[in-house]
């Protein structure tokens, strides 16, 4: 018999867990399904597996290679002129870095958010200034007008869940104070860019992933600024090579976390090989208290942009479906995550997990995850009681699933929210 490389058998495992995790869906036992979640990478499908098995044995290709340039023209088609970075907090730090925000500025974010957001503004050197948000989770035009100062440089307004914030209120003020309006766009892919400049995440759980990534854009009446921005990004680094193989193993390993999640072994194998640092954390431990991972910024590697140029092929289709299944909750948008409030989110979330279903919980803490010092971010409590309130009764019904399992799990969360 014919001795395997190691390619070859690497090649062979990855047949053997993707067939596996094809077989053990079909199974009829329901604690064989694969796990409904919003958060457990939801958008990786067979072809994004192969295609990160085929990099991964491909190193030449990890740093530097035409899907660079692929994923660039495609964004220019879309967007705009696209700077890639490693992450969607380094694309906001670059931005916040060529418009010259630095000490002694002030930049508004809303609460009920993630902490990468106000991280990549102290990390600028700048303050981060807490807006409270309005009925749709977005930043209050109102909140956030109360909050200018004589320091405040930009504000940076999150499309939560991927529902448009007001900007037809929050451009004329940014106007009337000479403030920067930069755009969130980590949930969402479909929302004209309406200021001066924006970002994008391609995270594990956004709305397409590379499981790290992110893109900046500049307004063209910044050239100057988008000049800046290119300059910086060309003098940041390249991740290393095990950072990169961190991210290519991520899609590979899900094919056996996913439908063995339910009984236990996906969720231990995840803890196991995120202690072994074998995959990612989504957010850093150290970012929690404010710090700056040695990580970011960085440029964005080729590899991870061959994973991303398979969704971008995708995106017309997930949101399609993301529309469709949000009808089926009862809006109209084509929602990342769908929100709702309940009066006891942790028995309605246990509940379904009993049924194979993680409901996402973005953003229960105020400022994601769990374990942030809010006073090391500059978070004041009491200080956005709207973002509080929301965080104590929210849950995210996934919308990468089928009209059925939709139709399950708003039965689900009707009968148990009592």
């Amino acid at each position: 018999m014919k001795k395997l490389s190691f390619v070859d058998k690497a090649k062979l495992w990855a047949q053997i867990t993707i067939e596996f995790s094809e077989n053990i869906e079909s199974h009829d036992m329901n604690i064989f399904r694969r796990v409904i979640s919003p958060s457990l990478s939801p958008n990786c499908e067979a072809d994004d597996v192969w295609g990160a098995v085929k990099t991964l044995f491909s190193p030449w290709k990890w740093k530097d290679g035409k899907e660079l340039a692929d994923v660039k023209d495609w964004f220019r088609k879309r967007f705009g002129e696209a700077i890639l970075f490693n992450s969607g907090r380094s694309a906001l730090h670059a931005i916040l870095k060529a418009f010259d925000i630095g000490v002694g500025d002030e930049v508004i974010v809303q609460a009920f958010t993630c902490v990468a957001v106000p991280n990549s503004v102290r990390w600028a050197g700048a303050k981060p200034v807490f807006a409270d948000i309005d009925e749709m989770y977005n930043i209050d035009p109102e909140s956030f007008e109360n909050r200018i100062t004589k320091k405040t440089k930009a504000v940076i307004v999150q499309h939560t869940f991927g529902r448009s914030a007001n900007m037809k209120a929050i451009l004329p003020i940014a106007k009337k104070h000479n403030l920067l309006v930069i755009e969130d766009f980590a949930h969402s892919m479909s929302l004209p860019m309406q200021g001066d400049a924006a970002f994008f995440s391609f995270g594990r759980d956004k709305v397409l992933s590379s499981v790290w990534g992110g893109a900046a854009i500049i307004s063209t009446k910044h050239e100057a600024r988008s000049t800046k921005l290119k300059q910086y990004q060309e003098k940041l680094p390249m991740p290393n090579a095990f950072w990169i193989f961190q991210q290519l193993l991520h899609p590979m390993m899900f094919t056996v976390i996913l439908p063995t999640y339910n009984m236990g072994i996906g969720k231990l194998l995840l803890v196991l090989l995120q202690k072994l640092r074998l995959l990612s954390f989504p957010v850093y431990p150290e970012e929690k208290t404010g710090k700056q991972p040695s990580d970011f910024p960085a440029r964005y590697p080729n590899a991870l942009a061959a994973l991303l140029l398979r969704q971008l092929h995708k995106l017309d289709r997930f949101t399609r479906q993301r529309r469709e299944i949000s009808k089926h909750y009862g809006e109209e948008d084509a929602y990342l995550r769908f929100p709702m409030q309940v009066s006891d989110p942790e028995a309605v979330r246990d509940r379904a997990k009993a049924r194979g279903i993680l409901l996402g919980n973005w953003y229960h803490n105020i400022v994601d995850p769990n374990g942030v010092d809010f006073a090391a971010i500059g978070y004041q409590p009491g200080s956005c009681p709207k973002a509080e309130e929301a965080s104590q009764h929210i849950i995210n019904l996934p919308t990468r699933v089928t009209s059925k399992q939709a139709f399950d799990i708003l039965q689900l969360v009707r009968i148990y929210d009592t």
